[in-house]
């Protein structure tokens, strides 16, 4: 009886307290989050569906306008946090959408949405925006028009459809390239993103765009090349690309095609100079140029009695105020894998570059793929090195 008395207690005490604390029922918290996911679930079926009426409904209709050209197989939110304001709410979220063909896994991103709500509690979308810190999806900086080419899909803001068919000429005949180099085992088509402007790379990469002026390109991908990331881009800088001859554009979306091709097997084990100087080998692969207009900042250093004396470290890759420094870090990775492919041969560089990423860790992985690829060491590797560069460059 006294068990009973406790209980009907506890009951008429929840009673009382749930206008103020709930006693386990939902929060206005809760029912905001759960009110604004489903206002974003029927937004991403509308996006999908190509509705865009329907999206109209759930809110602005800004985002639709710039997303309708993009091929999607897969658009969704997962809302993570909300915090109710006096006229809405801001919604923290994780976006997941997957590019049709082209991502084997849906790409995440972080995203800020602000929402409003109508007299009659419906909640609607006023703007969506990348989380802070978060870089920015191409959409978000203008209307995205899409071109797709035999093996490419090229997505711009603020580029005519004639530039980026450009693109997807370059690209296509990348891809081939870098499978008759490198091998099938890869999905043979590459996405190029072509922003308006080199600010915009920047914000899409989420850093300075002082990291980037006077490069051309560059492939994202997970940090540390793990071969897990779901989906590469090929990032152009529409101002450093531009100033480039037909040659220069065709070598630098070959070089870029060949870290998508090659992302499985770069992992933490590899180093720089070798992703870095096997996308270059490949690259310039059957253009005929020499060493010395391949590599000219390096040659300028060998005839000046600066020759290096070890091979490019990771340190010398960073995007600095030096570009003669970076390129002959590029030039001195490329040369290293041209000596390899001229002394050893070519299936034994693709399997060297294999062997040392597939070590999965840095420590011990290059001296143990050159001992058991191509039967050196790596006192004996650099030597030669820096007797190639000065016999290649001198």
């Amino acid at each position: 009886m006294a068990g009973r008395r406790r209980t009907r207690g506890a009951i008429a005490l929840c009673l009382l307290l749930t206008p103020l604390a709930g006693c386990g029922g939902p929060t206005t918290a809760d029912t905001a989050r759960t009110g604004v996911q489903h206002v974003l679930d029927q937004r991403s079926t509308a996006l999908l569906h190509h509705d865009e009426t329907a999206y109209g409904a759930t809110g602005s209709r800004a985002e639709y306008a710039r997303l309708r050209a993009l091929p999607l197989a897969a658009w969704a939110y997962r809302v993570t946090g909300v915090r109710t304001t006096g006229s809405g709410a801001i919604a923290d979220a994780e976006l997941s959408y997957r590019v049709a063909g082209y991502d084997k896994a849906p790409v995440s991103v972080h995203r800020t949405l602000t929402l409003g709500r109508t007299p009659h509690g419906r909640w609607y979308v006023t703007a969506d925006r990348p989380a802070e810190k978060a870089g920015k999806q191409l959409w978000d900086e203008g209307t995205v028009t899409a071109v797709r080419g035999a093996h490419s899909l090229v997505l711009g803001t603020g580029q005519s459809a004639g530039t980026l068919r450009g693109y997807a000429r370059l690209a296509d005949h990348a891809v081939p390239a870098v499978s008759g180099a490198w091998g099938a085992d890869w999905a043979r088509r590459v996405v190029v993103l072509v922003p308006r402007t080199l600010q915009g790379m920047a914000g899409l990469l989420g850093s300075p765009a002082s990291d980037y002026r006077g490069i051309a390109a560059v492939t994202t991908g997970e940090v540390g090349g793990s071969g897990k990331a779901p989906a590469d881009r090929v990032v152009v800088n529409p101002e450093a690309y531009a100033v480039l001859g037909d040659l220069g554009k065709q070598v630098v979306l070959t070089h870029e095609t060949t870290h998508v091709a090659t992302r499985a097997h770069t992992t933490p084990a590899t180093p720089l100079w070798l992703s870095e100087g096997y996308a270059d080998w490949i690259g310039y692969l059957d253009t005929g140029r020499t060493a010395a207009e391949a590599a000219p900042e390096l040659a300028r250093a060998v005839r000046a009695g600066h020759a290096p004396a070890a091979l490019p470290a990771d340190g010398d890759f960073a995007f600095t105020g030096d570009p003669a420094k970076l390129a002959r870090a590029y030039e001195g990775g490329w040369l290293a894998c041209r000596m390899i492919a001229a002394h050893w041969g070519r299936a034994r560089l693709d399997a060297f570059y294999r062997a040392v990423g597939d070590h999965g860790e840095r420590a011990g992985a290059l001296p143990q793929a050159l001992k058991q690829v191509l039967g050196t060491t790596p006192a004996a590797f650099t030597a030669r090195w820096r007797q190639y560069v000065r016999d290649q460059l001198g």
